[in-house]
């Protein structure tokens, strides 16, 4: 369990919760494990099995307490709203922004400021972890560009130019990424990205790898009350989750990206992992993508520090504090909305 942001996250999926006067009650088989009072919480959410009781759920409706269900591996089931949808509002908000390119820059400019930091954080990681056996040079030069480009994505005030940034961005931390893969680096090669379809084994992970986060940051948003379809960088396309695709940016390359290295450099995954299509393109086999999402649950529950709520929490919950923070920017409750920066 985490009390974070007056946000209750609980995380055990064999438990249930109750009611038990005004405190919502966290049972474990005949256990009771934890115990919370209603009035100092604005949401729940619970990852697991066996939910809530129905008494409970009424009380949130009350309250107006976000009562948030989601599967253990943190896809989004429900909501409980009560007569009057409380986060309309917010939802309004959200819209209201993204109709205004001035505003909507101001809340983009902070998703892809993190982006390109912590890309620089990811190679001066490799830089100090290993500066015998990469290019030191090379990736001082890309670090250093990043870092520029970093400020200024920090106060652009265009759309256009920020998107721009964010391609020179782009184009200098994948230009170096085939550093960033140490073992097995004949079959592993990766001279660049390419989205669809992915024609070599590394752009094939980083595409499901991406993917799943996506889904994860939509599943997150979702359970805040936000519209993970309505974006502000990412602009509205049928059946995109853009403000997902928004979010998701702050943590592609020390979520997904540093994800795929540690598959490929600790040899999870081999050239029998990997299959040819017709067309060319490269997929992962079922055995392979079966192995990687369990790789990935695992990889969730490793606990990092969150440097604006100075606590410790398992990856996993980065996306949902994100998106607590971000639903606090849009209502008001927060200046600037702050980009989780990786050290």
């Amino acid at each position: 369990m985490r009390h974070l942001l007056n946000t209750l996250f609980v995380l055990t999926p064999d438990t249930y919760l109750s009611l038990e006067n005004e405190n919502v009650v966290v049972n474990l088989e005949e256990n009771i494990i934890g115990r919370f009072p209603l009035h100092t919480l604005e949401q729940i959410c619970y990852f697991g099995y066996k939910g809530a009781s129905p008494a409970l759920m009424g009380k949130c409706a009350i309250y107006k307490i976000g009562l948030s269900f989601f599967t253990p591996n943190g896809r989004f089931l429900a909501k409980i709203a009560g007569e009057v949808q409380g986060n309309v509002l917010l939802r309004k908000e959200q819209y209201r922004i993204s109709d205004d390119l001035n505003r909507s820059c101001q809340l983009a400019r902070n998703f892809i400021t993190g982006k390109i930091l912590n890309s620089r954080s990811c190679i001066e990681r490799i830089r100090r972890d290993h500066a015998l056996i990469v290019n030191n040079e090379v990736l001082r030069v890309a670090s250093g560009r990043l870092l520029h480009l970093g400020k200024l994505a920090k106060v652009c005030e265009d759309m256009e130019a920020l998107r721009g940034h964010e391609g020179e961005a782009a184009s200098i931390y994948f230009a170096v990424f085939n550093q960033l893969i140490l073992q097995n680096k004949v079959f592993f090669a990766f001279n660049g990205r390419i989205k669809r379809p992915p024609t070599d084994p590394v752009n094939a992970l980083l595409s499901f790898v991406y993917t799943i986060l996506a889904n994860d940051c939509a599943s997150a948003l979702s359970g805040v009350g936000l519209d993970p379809y309505v974006g502000f960088m990412h602009r509205d396309r049928p059946g995109r989750k853009s403000l997902a695709l928004d979010l998701m940016e702050e943590f592609r390359s020390i979520y997904a990206d540093r994800f795929v290295l540690y598959l490929i450099n600790n040899r999870i995954l081999s050239d029998k992992s990997f299959e040819v299509q017709e067309n060319s393109s490269v997929l992962l086999s079922d055995s392979a993508r079966k192995n990687v999402l369990s790789e990935w649950q695992e990889r969730k529950k490793d606990i990092i520090t969150h440097p604006f709520l100075e606590e410790k929490l398992p990856w996993g919950l980065l996306p949902h504090i994100q998106a607590t923070i971000l639903a606090r920017c849009i209502r008001g409750d927060l200046e600037e909305y702050p980009a989780y920066l990786w050290k």
